[in-house]
């Protein structure tokens, strides 16, 4: 940490109580932060700029959240960061941005009164990550933002309260936006158990709009059976719209096995709507795997929509494969 004025204090009457009281003493802008345990994994929590990747750090003032440290410096880590940084910016008595950062990233405060906090429980910071998630609204753009920080900095927390935060955030009677964050980051950031929820609720939950949202979840798992499961979705789900999604994101997985689930949506599935989504997938597979698969439906399949939309997606794969197919097609 450089550029802040930075005031050190230990938490002695629970983190929520000494957090509120601390955000009511402050009026003008100012930085509350605190240390927690990280998930394992390769987590690069800092600044990004198109041209370089990774910075050596962040400034937390300013209209962007620019890089600091020195242009192409780099560092070799051998193993990932250990702890995660959970940061407040308040204001007028109020928070009005959360961030999460990794411990090797070095942060510019602007200038700004910074106080660090120590000897925070993990499950006391779940827990008022948890509150400012719930209470953040769903209209304003700040406020929704502010629910997104707190859900994700909670995802990164190495410890079982963030896998009970979470899994309470998606129960069917939470907003749905806050359900849909919420399986987002169960399925990127917390690993077997995360997979489990997610598997569950794309087999029962009422809302169609959050199986959508949890098949994309699924695509972030890393366990081998969140593909099954998308599978299974493609192939049972009650909504079309929900098993056109899981065919697009298989095809994004590809494999043996999507190809073929893939494949059997634009022979079996019942609806036209379904099949054509599943034609799409196909134009989204590797060229080796999709054009040859897309011109065997243009050329044999029933559906006349459907060979039409397997022609449509071949003019746009510019293949030559397709260009011969066309001039098959032309010169009968």
């Amino acid at each position: 940490l450089e550029n802040a004025r930075l005031e050190t204090r230990a938490v002695s009457g629970g983190l929520e109580h000494d957090f509120r009281s601390l955000v009511a003493a402050t009026s003008g802008p100012a930085w509350i932060g605190y240390g927690a345990g990280i998930v394992p994994g390769e987590h690069n929590m800092c600044c990004y700029s198109s041209s370089s990747g990774c910075c050596g750090g962040c400034r937390l003032e300013g209209g962007s959240s620019g890089n600091v440290g020195t242009p192409g410096e780099s560092k070799v880590r051998l193993e990932g960061p250990r702890s995660l940084w959970v940061l407040f910016r308040v204001e007028q008595k109020r928070v009005e941005k959360i961030r999460a950062f990794t411990e090797d990233c070095l942060l510019d405060a602007g200038g700004l009164q910074f106080y660090w906090l120590t000897g925070v429980r993990p499950d006391e910071s779940v827990e008022l990550l948890a509150t400012l998630a719930a209470g953040a609204g769903q209209d304003a753009r700040e406020e929704r933002r502010l629910g997104d920080s707190a859900v994700a900095a909670i995802a990164f927390h190495a410890d079982a309260s963030a896998d009970r935060a979470l899994e309470r955030f998606v129960e069917s009677g939470q907003p749905e936006a806050l359900r849909e964050r919420a399986a987002f980051w169960l399925g990127n950031a917390r690993g077997r158990r995360g997979y489990e929820v997610l598997r569950r609720l794309a087999s029962a939950d009422p809302s169609e709009r959050v199986r959508e949202k949890v098949v994309f979840a699924l695509t972030q798992s890393k366990e081998p059976e969140a593909v099954t499961t998308m599978i299974d979705v493609a192939r049972g789900d009650r909504s079309g719209r929900v098993r056109g999604q899981a065919l697009f994101w298989l095809a994004h997985k590809a494999g043996e096995k999507a190809r073929a689930t893939i494949s059997d949506a634009i022979d079996k599935d019942p609806e036209t709507e379904v099949k054509t989504r599943a034609v799409f997938a196909l134009s989204q597979l590797p060229p080796d795997e999709g054009v040859p698969l897309l011109i065997q439906v243009a050329r044999a399949n029933r559906n006349p929509e459907v060979r039409k939309k397997a022609m449509f997606w071949l003019g746009q794969s510019k293949d030559a494969r397709a260009l011969k197919f066309f001039e098959e097609i032309l010169t009968r």
